[in-house]
């Protein structure tokens, strides 16, 4: 498919992209260099003309992540951190109802400006909030872990 075809629809992996993204995330995990701010990889074209390539790490890391996400069948976007987003978007991003984020906005829980009738949010507060929540629901699936265990209401077959 076209790079300007999916520019237009959040496209979702075909099996075969999946099985390739599977391997590929494995094989770059398994070579990354984590005491060096750049990674090297020599990328063969189909003529089979090879290209070495230098890259920031946090751009491998990426790399990485991305096909790791492909690999489970889940569409991928990339969102830059200073991106204004409208409330659907911003919505999106947390896998909650417009409703439901006009809500958070509205309260104060997510900082927010209007560009006439319409808000807007930057994704590093959509980010911020997100990372909060999971890491309040972190806390609270280790508090009730911890309760489990000391009544005993585990199953230790």
């Amino acid at each position: 498919m076209a790079t300007l075809e999916r520019q237009n629809k959040l496209p979702m992996p075909s099996e075969e992209e999946k099985k390739l993204s599977t391997e590929s995330s494995r094989i770059l995990a398994s070579i990354f260099d984590t005491n060096s701010a750049t990674q090297l990889l020599t990328v063969k074209t189909n003529s089979g003309e090879e290209k070495l390539l230098t890259i920031p790490t946090v751009a491998y890391e990426l790399m990485i992540e991305i096909l790791s996400e492909i690999a489970q069948g889940n569409a991928v976007t990339i969102v830059p951190i200073e991106a204004e987003l409208t409330t659907q978007q911003a919505a999106n991003i947390l896998n909650v109802s417009r409703p439901y984020l006009t809500k958070l906005l509205d309260s104060g829980e997510i900082p927010h400006y209007k560009v006439g009738q319409h808000r807007r949010v930057l994704a590093e507060e959509v980010y911020k909030y997100k990372a909060e929540i999971d890491a309040r629901r972190s806390k609270s699936l280790d508090e009730l872990t911890s309760l489990s265990e000391e009544l005993e209401l585990y199953d230790e077959s």
